[in-house]
């Protein structure tokens, strides 16, 4: 009976952090796209709006190393509330008008905005890893996904709320609801999240932030070059184009965006089944190789359209939704991979630095998203994306056949 008590706690505490990162989610999704299209009309060229983002990448990649390790020390429950609270701080600074609206202030915003992401998804990912019995890979892999996918679906309404915002209140009115939710959101979560879920028995030392796993070393390194691969062509380069090439105002760009996100976490929630559950397999490193090997090909065969202008329009948007699908089920695979990697014992620590990867990753495709684009064209940005794919599946080759392999 006290199992099933502690267990019901648990659940509860859970639930409440799941709900706070959608909350988050919403509001991160929004800024992202409202933050793109609205420096975009200030006149900001691709790369500029690319370093806008430079130091929520950058700090997303610290906040992964040395999150996981706080966790561990003061509880998932703390490391939410900080993030609510910085990501809270970092909207009310944007509210302050245009000319202090420099490129190095609206880094500094986005740091904290990234330090914020981070903090929540370190939380949240962590502690399905507490809520699934031990050795239960099947139940572990379908929550995994089922919480991945409703972020990410969540994330794509969010983009299309940004664009709706921007058009029908403008920036800074957008920047105060927002606020002004989440600040509701982070009362309830001071008073709801009072467990210590998260925290390790035996605290980790300083230098035991850097895995000694090869499996999660491994599987991070591919972490990174996949999502290299989508920001590259997705954080800048796509919705600039979609503007400048297509002439799409902003509602269409934020409703393809959002359309592309959201389709991207349904099919998330429901990759186990397509990737052999019903069958009774687990996906194990051959299987995330497979399937890399899959998504490689399809940003080459729209890049050779546009360079070609067979029905490019055609080609590139039905090609990237092809893509999201295939994604989805990538990055659904790798959420599974880590979380069955990790011990319960201190597991923000793995995720963290999983994360940490997956931050890299984003950093340096949003950097070359901008460069790529306003040297060579969204052609070249799909090119290199396929290229950082195929070091993804070549990483994968090296991942352990079997969960029991480690």
């Amino acid at each position: 009976m006290n199992q099933v008590v502690r267990l019901t706690e648990q659940l509860k505490q859970y639930l409440v952090i799941t709900g706070n990162y959608w909350a988050f989610t919403l509001t991160d999704g929004a800024l992202r796209m409202l933050v793109v299209l609205y420096f975009h009309g200030l006149g900001y060229s691709p790369l500029q709006i690319a370093l806008l983002f430079l130091f929520y990448e950058i700090f997303g990649v610290i906040t992964n190393l040395f999150g996981g390790w706080l966790a561990t020390r003061i509880g998932l429950n703390n490391t939410m509330n900080i993030g609510l609270a910085l990501q809270i701080i970092a909207l009310l600074m944007l509210i302050v008008p245009d000319q202090w609206l420099t490129v190095a202030y609206v880094m500094t915003a986005q740091a904290l905005s990234g330090i914020a992401k981070d903090l929540n998804k370190m939380s949240a990912k962590s502690a399905i890893k507490l809520l699934v019995p031990e050795g239960a890979h099947s139940k572990l892999y379908q929550w995994v996904a089922i919480l991945t996918g409703s972020k990410n679906a969540l994330k794509g309404i969010g983009f299309f709320l940004g664009g709706v915002l921007l058009t029908l209140v403008g920036f800074r009115q957008s920047m105060v609801l927002m606020a002004a939710i989440l600040f509701v959101v982070w009362l309830f979560s001071l008073m709801l999240l009072k467990a210590e879920l998260g925290k390790a028995q035996h605290k980790p030392k300083f230098n035991q932030l850097f895995s000694n796993s090869p499996a999660i070393n491994t599987l991070s390194a591919a972490r990174l070059f996949l999502f290299g691969a989508r920001d590259v062509w997705f954080v800048v380069a796509l919705p600039v184009y979609l503007n400048l090439v297509f002439g799409w105002d902003y509602w269409w760009v934020g409703g393809f965006m959002a359309i592309w996100v959201i389709g991207y976490g349904m099919v998330q929630t429901i990759a186990p089944q397509l990737t052999g559950k019903r069958h009774g397999k687990l996906p194990d490193g051959r299987t995330a190789f497979m399937w890399a090997s899959v998504l490689a090909a399809i940003p080459l065969v729209i890049a050779i359209a546009l360079y070609v202008d067979y029905f490019p329009k055609q080609a590139l948007l039905g090609g990237l939704l092809l893509f999201g699908v295939v994604f989805a089920i990538n990055s659904a695979l790798h959420s599974y991979l880590i979380v069955s990697y990790a011990e319960q014992d201190g597991v923000s620590l793995a995720v963290g630095f999983y994360y940490m990867a997956n931050a890299m990753g984003r950093l340096s495709g949003t950097v070359l998203s901008g460069w790529i684009y306003q040297a060579y064209g969204l052609a070249a940005c799909l090119l290199v994306s396929s290229l950082f794919i195929v070091v993804s599946a070549v990483i994968s080759i090296k991942l352990p056949k079997a969960i029991s392999n480690l």
